[in-house]
């Protein structure tokens, strides 16, 4: 179980424990496609994404979203999570490996709770940035 987090445990440039997944493959993308209810061939049939001009075919972006998602609640707990927002910066490939990443870019206290604020940053194994966002969460003080 792990330790209670207050807002005094974070620090302003602190960076988060980065989350690593495997690749991205074709069976990902047809269970997340049957998960979501996202059935749009460009995520599955390679065809279609070379005639779309994606060179094959690209994961969900929701996928990294919820990516991004998995790493933000591994570092807060869900029930301090106030805030994400999230803008997709480019495709995610078959083979990519995604590694997210955070950063603490602010603290303030605010009716006696502190909230800490941060961004999050979804990248393949070349550094490719495929999504870029901010959170929020708003923790007890000591």
């Amino acid at each position: 179980m792990k330790t209670e987090l207050y807002f005094d445990d974070f620090q302003v440039s602190e960076q988060l424990p980065p989350l690593t997944k495997p690749p991205i493959d074709q069976i990902q993308l047809v269970k997340y496609a049957g998960a979501s209810g996202d059935f749009n061939p460009l995520h599955y049939m390679p065809e279609i994404g070379q005639m779309a001009g994606t060179g094959g075919v690209i994961a969900h972006g929701m996928l990294i979203m919820g990516i991004a998602g998995q790493a933000v609640a591994g570092w807060i707990p869900n029930r301090y999570l106030t805030r994400l927002s999230v803008r997709f910066v480019d495709m995610t490939k078959l083979g990519d490996k995604i590694t997210v990443t955070g950063t603490i870019t602010g603290k303030r206290e605010e009716q006696g709770s502190g909230v800490i604020t941060g961004e999050v940053i979804a990248a393949d194994q070349n550094g490719g940035v495929k999504l870029k966002g901010t959170f929020e969460a708003s923790l007890p003080k000591r």
